[in-house]
C-alpha cells in the first residue's frame, strides 16, 4: 500500500496538473455548454475511461514503447492533433445552441455516446498524457512497501477519480454559464470561437512538439 506521505504528495501534484487548462477541459466545458449536463458527463466519463486506458498501458510499459520508437509516437501525436482540429472546426460549423429549460440542452444534441466517445479519443490520442502516467506513477511508488501492482493500481484509482472530480466540476460550472448564454445570440458566438481557437491551440502545439 502506498504510505500516506505519498498519497498526499500523489493527490496535490494531480490537483496541480488537473488544475491547469487543456484540451480535455476545454472539451468538458464547450460540450456541457452546448448540449447540456448530460452531454458534459457523458464526455467526463469518456475521459475517465482514457485514463484508465493510459494507467493501464504504462503498467504494461507501452509508454516504453513509445519512447523506444520515435515513429509510433508522432504518429499517434499527430493523429490526435488532426482530430483536436477536427473537433474544433465541427464546433465553428454548429449553429447556436438553444438550450431548453431545466437541463439545459441543446434540442438538437448528438447521443450521448458520441460525446463519451469524443472524450476517449481525445485523450488516447494525446501520447503525452501516457508518457505523464508513466513518469508520475513510479516516482510514487515504493518497492519496499508491498506489492508494486498493487500500488500502481491504488494510484491510477486516484488519478482516475481525481479527474472525473474536476470534469464534473468543469461541468456543472459550464452548465450555470450556458443558462446565460441562452439569453445572449453573440456571447454564444463569442464562446464557440473562444473554443474552436483553444482546442485549435492545443492542436498546433501538440503536432509541433
Amino acid at each position: 500500500m502506498v504510505s500516506i506521505h505519498l498519497l498526499i504528495t500523489f493527490i496535490g501534484a494531480l490537483a496541480v496538473v488537473y488544475a491547469l487548462p487543456g484540451p480535455d477541459m476545454a472539451l468538458v466545458l464547450q460540450t456541457s455548454t452546448a448540449h447540456g449536463t448530460r452531454h458534459g458527463v457523458a464526455t467526463a466519463i469518456g475521459l475517465a475511461l482514457a485514463r484508465t486506458a493510459h494507467v493501464t498501458l504504462s503498467a504494461c510499459g507501452v509508454a516504453a514503447l513509445l519512447k523506444a520508437a520515435p515513429w509510433l509516437y508522432h504518429g499517434i501525436r499527430i493523429g490526435g492533433a488532426l482530430y483536436l482540429a477536427y473537433v474544433a472546426v465541427q464546433i465553428l460549423r454548429s449553429p447556436g445552441f438553444g438550450l431548453a429549460a431545466g437541463d439545459g440542452q441543446a434540442g438538437a444534441a448528438p447521443p450521448l455516446r458520441t460525446s463519451a466517445a469524443k472524450g476517449v479519443l481525445s485523450s488516447v490520442l494525446n501520447p503525452k498524457a501516457l508518457l505523464f502516467c508513466s513518469v508520475l506513477l513510479p516516482q510514487f511508488i515504493d518497492p519496499h512497501a508491498g506489492a508494486v501492482w498493487l500500488q500502481v493500481l491504488e494510484l491510477g484509482v486516484v488519478l482516475v477519480a481525481m479527474g472525473l472530480a474536476f470534469d464534473l466540476a468543469c461541468v456543472f460550472g459550464a452548465v450555470r454559464l450556458s443558462s446565460w448564454l441562452r439569453g445572449h445570440p453573440r456571447a454564444q458566438a463569442v464562446q464557440r470561437w473562444s473554443f474552436s481557437a483553444v482546442l485549435l491551440g492545443f492542436a498546433a502545439r501538440i503536432s509541433m512538439e
